[in-house]
């Protein structure tokens, strides 16, 4: 049987931390994958023939033949169940709770800390760019985010042992403080160093350098 054709559509920039965990996951797995653009400031996500691709027309969306799907950690589960470890590398981990768990905090970033989210913008972290001070909402979303990564990742490396597609969102959000110069604890501040030098993460860092 062939393999399929996978195409990932992307932001122009690749500033996009929902797309950069569909590229790592891909990548994280070893299948070949095309990339595609999407001109967000040109609003080209609207027009028809994204729309036609991208039901939400929103990046990232994965087109794997006749078959198109779009939100960052749907695809992540996806390509989890479509080339399963141990012929492919996991991106999630093995026991029930622990996988479990990892759906939640990609859940949690997605959909939490809306503060950090504006006030920190990915352009920090791919564009080298500072914000000013956080805000009092910003300092309280950093304190939640703060708490509940030591609380995690605990005396571990990774989040579960292994490392997951989890580690590299929580590390990302992390980075749009600790790029900025916020305060973080040691711990946080190697940990997210160290999930920067995974080889998928510099991939996708290459990208954003060259956009």
């Amino acid at each position: 049987m062939s393999e399929p054709t996978l195409t990932l559509y992307s932001d122009a920039n690749y500033y996009s931390p929902y797309v950069m965990s569909a590229f790592v996951a891909l990548t994280e797995k070893g299948i070949p994958f095309d990339i595609e653009t999407v001109d967000l400031a040109q609003e080209e996500n609207l027009k028809d023939h994204y729309s036609a691709i991208s039901t939400t027309r929103r990046v990232p969306t994965l087109s794997n033949g006749s078959f198109q799907l779009s939100e960052s950690s749907a695809i992540d589960e996806y390509i989890e169940e479509l080339f399963p470890a141990p012929t492919f590398a996991a991106i999630y981990p093995v026991n029930p709770e622990d996988r479990a768990k990892c759906r939640e905090i990609q859940a949690w970033l997605r959909s939490d800390l809306l503060a950090i989210r504006q006030e920190r913008s990915t352009e920090i972290v791919f564009a080298g760019q500072h914000r000013p001070a956080l805000s009092a909402g910003g300092q309280v979303a950093a304190e939640k985010l703060i708490d509940a990564a030591l609380r995690l990742l605990g005396d571990g490396e990774n989040l579960f042992g292994e490392w997951s597609i989890a580690d590299t969102d929580l590390a990302l959000m992390l980075n749009r403080l600790h790029l900025n110069g916020d305060a973080l604890p040691e711990k946080l501040v190697a940990y997210a160093d160290r999930q920067w030098q995974r080889e998928s993460v510099q991939a996708w860092l290459a990208l954003s350098k060259t956009a």
